[in-house]
């Protein structure tokens, strides 16, 4: 009980504030106005708006001062200005496919002996990882030993003709070729040429520097020709893929440079947006960008996640901040200032979304100021006004200025255009004129601008 009066208590406070202020608010909208000003000024200052032609949009409202720095409205103008962004996503560590290494079985054998090196160890190039016996390996080792010899015995003599020497080394490269082809590396070639030894193993050895990836080898296998045993890849360099969004794709060109981060470790790297184009991914509707990167120290393993960070740089367009725009999901409207606190609705036309920025691909022009926040309540006086003057009709936009337009009262005027077969309302002589004057730039604008709306 000692915790529940507090609480009940604050409640009770909170619904006696509400009240005090909700009979405040009625009464100050029921006093008289201040002197030297009519209750019909009084009442005006979200009334529909006027200007000296009397030719004002539908919805448009008209807020005075004291209103626009009591609810928060602040009027910026629109500028057409490039604009930078960084593109942040994640990214997964891959191997670089030219750079992986396969150690297959070149004959059939037996496996004699594994050095420890596990998933995950790092080797060197020429390092020994296994021995192993094949049934072949001493018939080649004969013949290579035996075309050793011959080219000796015939350098010793000196009136050996120069075409049988060359012939001699000729199968000489054919017997050391054999025993490549059983796996031998070049190092135990070279070591079987000088001391003139037969090995009674083949040394399995690295092919470059780099991490195991895959190991299936164990002592006394007994393995037949194409058999895998390991699989190395270089980490020096790596891949990386980012997942983007269709569209955002457009904004990586190759050879861009990112940033890569590893966030567990605090590490940073430098990557660059590889040539080849990204590959789509049915199943989670993304792009998958490459980058590439090197790899000091082995730091990034495959699969690890890391963030990445590409910094884009749009074209000059026309953008403006989120919370200027109302989007009721059928149409995207912004509030313009064509005098001071006489606020107009217009539908726009966006593009990308980002940083808390929209782009104006229509509907605005550089220079216009609008209402970059408060369009809520601008919007449901708007809506009001629209009900009080009967305005629950038919709108459409003007082709020429962006701005909805009263079918009824457009005709009314006279402010309408047949082109094409299609009828055009426009919201000022002016505009009619210029339509007139240029039908075929103003019709060209996508039909969803010029689409009848109910409001």
């Amino acid at each position: 009980m000692k915790r529940v009066a507090p609480v009940a208590l604050s409640i009770a406070l909170v619904v006696v504030a509400f009240i005090i202020g909700f009979q405040s608010g009625r009464r100050g909208r029921h006093a008289p106005p201040p002197s030297g000003s009519s209750p019909a000024q009084a009442s005006a200052s979200f009334a529909p708006g006027k200007n000296e032609t009397g030719n004002d949009s539908p919805g448009t409202v008209s807020v005075d001062a004291r209103k626009r720095q009591l609810i928060g409205i602040r009027v910026g103008v629109v500028e057409k200005a490039p604009f930078a962004h960084a593109l942040r996503v994640l990214g997964r560590v891959a191997v670089d496919d030219t750079r992986l290494y396969i150690i297959n079985a070149a004959t059939n054998g037996w496996v004699m002996h594994i050095e420890p090196a596990t998933p995950g160890s790092l080797v060197r190039k020429e390092e020994v990882l296994a021995t192993f016996y094949a049934p072949e390996l001493q018939g080649a080792q004969q013949a290579f030993l035996y075309g050793l010899n011959t080219i000796d015995r015939l350098k010793e003599q000196s009136t050996t003709p120069a075409t049988s020497i060359e012939s001699a080394e000729v199968s000489l490269a054919q017997y050391g070729d054999q025993l490549t082809n059983l796996g031998m590396g070049k190092t135990q070639i070279e070591e079987i040429a000088r001391t003139r030894e037969r090995a009674q193993q083949v040394r399995m050895v690295s092919p470059t520097t780099g991490i195991i990836i895959y190991r299936n080898i164990f002592p006394g296998q007994k393995f037949v020709q194409g058999q895998e045993f390991f699989r190395i890849a270089d980490l020096s360099r790596i891949w990386i893929l980012a997942d983007v969004f269709e569209g955002e794709d457009r904004f990586l060109r190759p050879g861009l440079k990112a940033t890569v981060t590893l966030a567990s470790r605090n590490l940073s790297f430098e990557a660059a947006v590889s040539r080849i184009l990204p590959l789509f991914d049915p199943e989670s509707r993304t792009l998958k960008v490459r980058l590439e990167a090197v790899n000091p120290g082995y730091a990034l393993r495959p699969d690890m996640f890391v963030d990445v960070e590409v910094p884009v740089q749009y074209p000059p367009s026309i953008s403006v901040p989120a919370d200027a725009v109302l989007d009721s999901g059928l149409r995207k409207t912004v509030f313009v200032e064509r005098d001071e606190g006489l606020f107009e609705p217009r539908e726009v036309v966006t593009g990308w979304r980002l940083g808390g920025r929209v782009e104006i691909t229509g509907g605005l022009e550089a220079g216009e100021k609008i209402a970059l926040s408060g369009t809520f309540l601008i919007d449901s006086e708007s809506r009001m006004a629209l009900a009080a003057a009967g305005m629950g009709t038919t709108l459409v936009q003007d082709p020429v200025s962006g701005a909805m337009v009263s079918i009824a009262k457009a005709e009314k005027a006279g402010r309408k255009t047949v082109y094409n077969g299609k009828i055009y309302y426009f919201f000022s002589d002016a505009a009619k004129a210029e339509f007139d004057a240029h039908p075929q730039k103003y019709a060209a604008r996508p039909a969803s601008e010029s689409e009848p709306e109910k409001r």
